[in-house]
């Protein structure tokens, strides 16, 4: 695989910050870009060294739960199955109104949407989540939300390499 071959494949797994990628692959930490773990963790590596700034521009790149881009189905395609799969393209009119009401809380608090890896989770699930994470320090929840961000890279680069193995 070429460099360019790896970031076109991985570079979108931390929402549009394919420099991720290729800070993986110029650091020769890929010990083998077919394996979900090794990417994973050269990634992660690269994403953690960077500056706070660099990591809240990723953080800041991820949109809102069930948010505007949702509503206008501006969303990349990761992310609108990950939020369909947890149910947040059918809520009722009451829980799109908490979603929003949470959204703008949390954006202001934080400067950066909510973010959590919806595999696992249902609305109930998140909506708890979210009215627990509003309350965090802002230091707390920075690392809460990095931990997500790497947490859906992983089963962004599995469900890739998978993909790739059918």
């Amino acid at each position: 695989m070429t460099r360019e071959e790896f970031v076109e494949q991985f570079g979108g797994v931390f929402e549009h910050s394919p420099w991720i990628a290729e800070r993986a692959w110029d650091h020769d930490r890929i010990d083998d870009p077919l394996t979900s773990v090794g990417v994973h963790e050269a990634m992660c590596a690269e994403f953690r060294t960077a500056s706070r700034k660099a990591r809240t521009e990723v953080l800041r790149a991820h949109p809102d739960l069930a948010g505007r881009l949702a509503l206008a189905n501006q969303l990349t395609a990761s992310s609108r199955a990950e939020q369909a799969g947890a149910g947040l393209d059918r809520l009722t009119p009451e829980e799109l109104e908490r979603f929003t009401e949470l959204n703008q809380r949390y954006m202001e608090k934080f400067g950066f949407p909510f973010i959590i890896a919806v595999r696992g989770h249902d609305k109930t699930s998140i909506l708890e989540a979210f009215e627990e994470r509003v309350t965090h320090s802002e230091d707390d929840e920075f690392d809460v939300a990095c931990g997500q961000v790497e947490r859906i890279a992983g089963f962004r680069i599995a469900d890739m390499i998978k993909g790739d193995a059918a």
